[in-house]
Formats: C-alpha cells, sequence, structure tokens
C-alpha cells in the first residue's frame, strides 16, 4: 500500500537511508535527508507491507519552472528487485501528472541507480563527477509529461 508521509514515519524513513548505505547514499548525505524530511517535504509518500514501510518517496513542485523533481528514494534492501519501487514511482509520476502546471519531471541520481529511472522513461541530460560526495556522480534526468 502507498500513502502519504507523516512525521511518525521519520524513524522508518531514516533507518532505510541507513539500510540503503554505502551501497547507493554517502554516510554524509545522511543529515541533508533529515533537513528535507524536517523542512523540505512536500509530497512524500511510503510503501508499507503490512505494518512494514520498505519505501518512500517524495516529490517537490518548482511551479516556476513548470517542474517537479522526484526526491529521497529508497527501497529496503530486502525488497530490491521485487517491483516496489516502480510502483512507487509509478504513484509519483501518475500524481504529477495530475497537477496541469507542471510539464516536467526531473530527478537527480547517481551512476548507481539511473538505470532505473531510464527504464521509466527518464533522459539522462547531464552527469557530474562526485557531485554528491567522493565516488557518488550526479545523474540529471528528465521526463517530459505527455498529455
Amino acid at each position: 500500500m502507498i500513502r502519504a508521509y507523516s512525521d511518525k514515519d521519520k524513524d522508518k524513513a531514516i533507518a532505510l537511508l541507513q539500510l540503503n548505505t554505502p551501497a547507493y547514499f554517502h554516510a554524509s548525505e545522511q543529515q541533508d535527508y533529515e533537513a528535507y524530511l524536517e523542512h523540505e517535504v512536500e509530497d512524500y509518500f511510503v510503501f508499507e507491507d503490512g505494518t512494514e514501510i520498505i519505501g518512500v518517496g517524495g516529490i517537490n513542485y518548482f511551479p516556476e519552472e513548470r517542474t517537479a523533481r522526484i526526491s529521497w528514494d529508497m527501497i529496503a534492501p530486502n525488497h530490491h528487485g521485487k517491483g516496489v519501487g516502480k510502483q512507487l514511482l509509478e504513484h509519483r509520476i501518475n500524481h504529477v501528472k495530475e497537477n496541469k502546471a507542471i510539464d516536467t519531471i526531473v530527478v537527480r541520481t547517481t551512476q548507481l541507480a539511473y538505470r532505473f529511472y531510464e527504464k521509466a522513461g527518464f533522459k539522462l541530460e547531464e552527469t557530474k563527477k562526485d557531485y554528491w560526495a567522493d565516488g557518488f556522480d550526479l545523474y540529471l534526468m528528465k521526463m517530459t509529461i505527455d498529455r
């Protein structure tokens, strides 16, 4: 089940980040994530399996640019490759498509996950070496919304 994030989910969301560190996130990113959860959440969703949170992912909006950005995706490692991430991403893409003021969806990811977004239809626009941290390159990707 996918539902809206609430403050009571914070500890479990941070635990998901920790489970995905250092495979997909650098340890230094935890402070940024905690700040995001405290101050920058606009639309953020959790994927529950029973009472267990096995995935999280958000959307932030930049209406002056007619853009939405996929933010802070992570899935419990024991659920990687089982379609959880795909369902959570599709949920957010469909959520953004309902907003007629948005024409483009952006995702900023790494070389470790960009193929996942490529399969969903995002196109690689730019890369920057060691952007997030040493060994974690920026892969900027975009998707134009077709209506």
